[in-house]
């Protein structure tokens, strides 16, 4: 069952790179399309318009690559790609953003992503991207430095600081980028598909964990954290 997600399924796989896209736009979701069909050796085989219906696709169709916006209603990108990756790990992930930073970029190959491509990004740039991936091979766009960014992983691994928000179970975090968009007990239950009640106690966990203690604590959070954003 989906909420209003978009899944399409089309073609066997043969010798095609399999590609699915995730981003809320529309017609974003068209030029992506666009661009890697007029290659011969890429197939879109499905779209989904956010973060939770991205690793519902995921799961249910197994792509080579799927291209993940970082900004999504849902399910930020971020933890769409660590689901992603948890669920479908043949699946390599590329992630579309527009911010540089070595902090998004860092938390995007932490979660398991193989590439990270900026929007304003040409087509072959995005090509390339995609074949990369799907041989399992990172690509960064040439504006992020990629020796900055290892040497930010090495460091994290090397002193690995306790972080509160790792300690938030996967229902948990999608609880909390629900109610950080403001959505009511109910609404999240039904995006869900669980209870009212069971909402409640995962939304309890969220400030216990992250010792929060209003809706604004936890909004200043999501927005610090990067999973909520103002565009």
């Amino acid at each position: 069952m989906t909420t209003g997600r978009t899944v399409e399924t089309r073609g066997p796989r043969f010798s095609q790179i399999q590609v699915a896209l995730a981003d809320d736009h529309p017609i974003v979701r068209q030029g992506l399309r666009a661009v890697l069909e007029a290659e011969g050796d890429i197939t879109v085989v499905g779209e989904a318009a956010d973060g939770l219906g991205a690793v519902e696709m995921a799961d249910k169709l197994k792509p080579d690559v799927m291209v993940v916006d970082i900004i999504m209603p849902g399910l930020m990108g971020l933890e769409a790609v660590r689901q992603i990756c948890q669920r479908s790990p043949r699946t390599r992930c590329v992630v579309l953003s527009m911010h540089a930073n070595d902090a998004y970029v860092l938390e995007a190959l932490r979660n398991g992503a193989t590439g990270y491509i900026l929007k304003g990004s040409d087509s072959t740039e995005m090509v390339h991207a995609v074949r990369l991936a799907a041989r399992g091979e990172r690509y960064l766009s040439p504006e992020i430095s990629a020796e900055g960014v290892e040497t930010l992983l090495d460091k994290a691994q090397a002193s690995r600081v306790s972080d509160p928000y790792d300690a938030l179970t996967t229902r948990e975090r999608e609880v909390f980028q629900l109610a950080a968009e403001g959505l009511t007990n109910l609404a999240i239950a039904e995006r869900l598909f669980i209870s009212a009640r069971t909402v409640e106690i995962h939304r309890a966990n969220v400030f216990r964990k992250l010792n929060l203690k209003t809706q604004t604590n936890l909004v200043r959070y999501a927005l610090r954290r990067g999973v909520l954003t103002i565009e």
